[in-house]
């Protein structure tokens, strides 16, 4: 069996079916095929279920690439309000949680559902359980080599993910036929995910696991101010997940426990109107009954405050927003959320999208350099980036 498309994109996730509604909404024939039983499953995992769509203050600065720049002009050619107008449009409620991050109200299936509607309403068609064997340029155009027979297109389209969640059906196809084509791979590793400590390290933390707190994490001169959640292997959380994206193994992350305290100031305050107070009462007040005695019993010498010298509490105060751990490891591509790296985008037109050595041929979404921050960033590079090939192929 033989298929004709005017453009067939690989992958059916977020990016995949903005630019296959894209290229329909144009009277394009597109053919969407996707190796799961079913497309859009990182869609209805992501957010908890409620599926975090977009932020409003989505920029260029919210992402990683080794070109910065290269993001620019889809972003702005799609923007967070232009998805928040088709969300309105298909009346899905939605909310905004904090720091703009816009989630559905009810349910991810929320989102999905409306992108199948206007792929029925473009006249899109889509292919589940469908393997790719092999890819050639043909003059013009693609022939595919699929599970479901021979496929023929003008254009193609790659957004195939990258290689976080395996489970969720990730592979490195993508890579592969950047390759093939041409064009050079970034290295890639695992971004948005939780540390992982040595056994020594985890100890102390064992009373407080399930528990979190409000830190500045930094690494290097990026720095978040955001939950951190402590956990049987490490640390998790959002402030070290966005932290974990600029990490290479080996650094030291600096964590502020207190970045609304001046600590110094608290203490040498307390000291004076509060002299018989402990240590560890007083940090349980900043925070929690047990993390003050974690704290005290590991690292800091619990006494009443009068027996510190303003030498002493300074130096704590110091230690305390400015804590200092080396993590062993990250959950590597298990958890995370994104994968960091991929198609250089300097074999690609950051107007189109499209690669600069095999015409019709264009990558999309989480397969190129191109990572978003934590909180709705990486599904509006996935919009923008489908929208700008779905215009263009």
């Amino acid at each position: 069996m033989s298929l004709n498309a005017d453009v067939v994109v690989i992958g059916g996730g977020a990016a995949g079916l903005m630019c296959a509604i894209t290229a329909g909404q144009r009277g394009r024939k597109v053919l969407v095929l996707d190796h799961s039983n079913k497309v859009g499953k990182k869609i209805l995992m992501s957010g908890g279920g409620r599926c975090n769509f977009t932020n409003m203050y989505a920029e260029p600065e919210n992402y990683l690439s080794a070109n910065p720049h290269f993001c620019k002009s889809a972003l702005a050619q799609y923007t967070q309000w232009d998805f928040i107008d088709l969300v309105c449009r298909h009346q899905v409620a939605y909310h905004e949680k904090k720091l703009g991050q816009l989630f559905c109200d009810n349910k991810s299936s929320d989102i999905l559902n409306m992108l199948l509607d206007e792929c029925a309403q473009a006249g899109v068609e889509i292919r589940t359980d469908c393997r790719i064997d092999a890819v050639n340029a043909v003059n013009p155009g693609f022939e595919l080599k699929t599970s479901h027979g021979l496929v023929s297109s003008e254009s193609l389209v790659v957004a195939t993910g990258g290689l976080s969640i395996p489970t969720m059906g990730a592979s490195g196809l993508g890579y592969e036929l950047a390759e093939q084509f041409g064009l050079q791979l970034k290295p890639r590793s695992a971004g948005l995910v939780p540390f992982t400590l040595s056994k020594e390290q985890l100890k102390p933390f064992e009373p407080l696991v399930g528990s979190s707190a409000e830190v500045r994490i930094s690494c290097g001169r990026q720095s978040f101010l955001e939950n951190l959640l402590f956990t049987h292997r490490g640390l998790s959380g959002p402030a070290v997940l966005q932290i974990s994206s600029y990490w290479q193994p080996g650094q030291v992350i600096e964590i502020d426990w207190s970045p609304h305290v001046d600590l110094e100031n608290h203490f040498l305050k307390a000291q004076e109107q509060r002299p018989k107070i402990e240590l560890r009462t007083l940090l349980a007040e900043l925070h929690t009954k047990k993390w003050a005695q974690v704290f005290t019993e590991h690292w800091l010498n619990s006494k009443p405050l009068n027996h510190y010298r303003a030498a002493d509490l300074k130096a704590i105060a110091e230690q305390l927003h400015a804590w200092k751990i080396l993590p062993a490891g990250t959950e590597g591509y298990r958890t995370a959320e994104v994968t960091l790296g991929g198609v250089d985008t300097d074999g690609l037109s950051s107007k189109t999208l499209e690669s600069k050595t095999q015409k019709g041929l264009f990558f999309i979404g989480e397969v190129v350099d191109v990572t978003g921050w934590l909180g709705g960033f990486n599904f509006q590079w996935a919009w923008a980036s489908g929208y700008v090939a779905g215009c263009n192929s």
